[in-house]
């Protein structure tokens, strides 16, 4: 069940021009009859205001080829066959094997819709990486248990081991991950909080600081100190009621963190009390932390500075990261956030990008796996990210083994991040979304952003009740470590 404060509202795309799947030619034998506009429910056509005259198409609202059996269909019902449909070749430019063109257009329309596309051309919940995800569906019961979807519950808890400290229940099993004040703009940080506020869920400071914009919505933000402590201070450790200590990412395990120097601007080199202009490395690892004796000293410290904030340890993923996860709860932590090598945005050195840590698919289970053997599972909330990209990713790392989840990559694209990887420069993002660069930083405010993101909240927690009303369940929870109810389409026949 969804928090009573989130609100859905449509909120089309900022930019003229989209990437269509279809491109909708009208020709010259158009008379301006408006029968297109009147007849297609989708908003394909338009017609002006006090004008004689359609408007171009609007082409990504196009349903594609299977409008033509539609008796709305406009080239059908066009009186002077004025209209034609083809597929557009820009469209195979956009996206990659693992974040596909469907995909990234599906993730538009939830984000200005609020709901999961109701197009049967998308094939948005899958990519085609040719592994992990994109390999394992759902095995659905031929006939469900009725269950009524108002009295499905999505709720987790995040403090699971009952010691006394804030007792954290968030309303979807997914947060946004660490983004820090210099790798995005502050419309974007802001925008990530105030979802966050309003889904009753938290988003991630990165390693950049705690920027004061973000103070009205400190309930639900989770403050991260990561090797370089670039902006930390007991004073925002005691505002927040998580703390995220990062030991590595999935992206770039071994390396830590960077900053490159043309997106440290003033304000950014005033909040990480460093010098402007000057590229910014976090050492790996924490040169204070060489053992789980030196974790556990770590994690204590946060606890003397804030007596009720939780403790989420985030690592990424090597060979022996059961071993760092079951650690990390005898070192006391209440989270352990396993990063996967498909995390992390386009500012991730080539060198590292999927090249080192281990795909979050086998961690989720291995994890999973040896804390119950040594159980201690129900004492510590597992999650999850480095490549979870839909709901449905979502959902099959939760029956995997995980809690819940994080995500980054899926907010920015809500924002119609479209994948170019230039994330490390400070004018690379075309979009305004990954820049601390003043012009383009004012490319979209707070407001657009925070309910795009609410919109596609909103859209996993339908696709995700869904998936439990078809199990037959009533709480998330029922789903965790159901690996038997997926299956891998390689050898399922």
């Amino acid at each position: 069940m969804k928090p009573s404060t989130v609100k859905i509202n449509k909120m089309p795309s900022r930019f003229k021009h989209q990437v269509p799947k279809y491109k909708v030619t009208r020709s010259d034998a158009c008379i301006n009859c408006g029968t297109c506009a009147k007849t297609c429910p989708y908003g394909v056509h338009e017609r002006s205001e006090g004008h004689n005259k359609v408007k171009p198409p609007i082409d990504y609202k196009c349903i594609g080829f299977e409008c033509q059996s539609k008796d709305f269909c406009c080239i059908t019902k066009c009186p002077r066959k004025a209209l034609s449909l083809s597929l557009n070749p820009m469209y195979n430019t956009l996206g990659d094997p693992r974040w596909t063109a469907d995909m990234i257009t599906g993730t538009w329309i939830m984000a200005e819709t609020g709901y999961p596309p109701e197009r049967t051309d998308l094939d948005y919940n899958v990519g085609n990486s040719g592994g992990g995800f994109d390999k394992l569906r759902f095995k659905f019961p031929a006939k469900p248990a009725k269950v009524d979807k108002a009295e499905i519950s999505t709720a987790i808890p995040l403090n699971r081991r009952k010691d006394g400290r804030a007792d954290v229940v968030i309303s979807t099993p997914v947060y946004g991950g660490g983004m820090s004040f210099g790798s995005v703009s502050l419309s974007t940080m802001v925008s990530k909080a105030h979802n966050a506020t309003i889904w009753n869920t938290f988003t991630c400071t990165g390693e950049g600081g705690f920027p004061d914009i973000l103070k009205p919505y400190c309930d639900h933000v989770i403050t991260q100190v990561a090797t370089g402590l670039f902006g930390v201070r007991e004073e925002t450790i005691q505002r927040v009621k998580i703390v995220e200590l990062k030991y590595a990412q999935g992206a770039k395990p071994g390396l830590g963190g960077h900053l490159l120097g043309e997106k440290n601007t003033e304000a950014v080199a005033k909040m990480r009390e460093a010098v402007k202009g000057t590229s910014l490395f976090s050492p790996f690892p924490f040169h204070s932390v060489y053992s789980i004796e030196d974790h556990k000293k770590h994690i204590d410290w946060i606890k003397a500075v804030n007596p009720t904030a939780l403790l989420s340890v985030k690592v990424s993923t090597p060979n022996d990261v059961d071993m760092v996860a079951v650690g990390s709860y005898y070192a006391g932590a209440h989270i352990i956030h396993i990063d996967g090598g498909y995390g992390g945005t386009g500012a991730a050195p080539d060198i590292a990008k999927k090249n080192i840590a281990m795909p979050i698919e086998y961690a989720i289970t291995k994890v999973h796996n040896f804390l119950k053997a040594e159980g201690v599972r129900d004492a510590i909330t597992l999650i999850a990210s480095g490549g979870i990209r839909t709901a449905h990713d979502l959902a099959k790392a939760i029956c995997l083994g995980a809690n819940g989840a994080v995500i980054g990559t899926a907010e920015l694209v809500a924002l119609e991040c479209v994948r170019c990887g230039n994330c490390e420069s400070g004018r690379g993002c075309s979009r305004g979304i990954a820049t601390t660069d003043s012009v383009l930083a004012d490319l979209f405010d707070e407001k657009w952003a925070t309910q795009r993101l609410t919109n596609m909240y909103n859209a996993w927690n339908v696709q995700l009740v869904d998936i439990l009303q078809k199990f037959g369940m009533h709480d998330v929870s029922e789903l965790v470590g159901r690996t038997d109810l997926l299956e891998h389409i390689d050898y399922s026949h």
